[in-house]
């Protein structure tokens, strides 16, 4: 899966990690939910780390479609819940 990390960049992401990445989503959205702004910059960070520690960057001259869209590190709680989807920000 090709996913863009807004302000950065494009990673190609192998469906297998999936799971870890839909964990960290599960608890960003009960974050947001709950308004707890500390979590929330916790788990975006975390989530965004994970795809760069999971992932293989691709090159700046390459671009691919992306299957995922995740707002950038600096993005506010009222930002990223513009972005979301009934499943959060990773469907599955």
């Amino acid at each position: 899966m090709i996913v863009r990390i807004m302000g950065e960049g494009q990673v190609k992401v192998d469906d297998a990690h999936l799971a870890e990445l839909n964990r960290l989503d599960d608890e960003l959205l009960a974050e947001m939910e709950s308004g707890d702004g500390d979590g929330f910059r916790r788990t975006l960070t975390a989530l965004l780390d994970a795809v760069r520690r999971l992932g293989t960057p691709l090159p700046d001259a390459t671009l691919e479609p992306s299957d995922l869209i995740l707002p950038s590190p600096d993005a506010t709680l009222e930002e990223v819940r513009g972005l979301l989807t009934d499943e959060g920000l990773i469907p599955g």
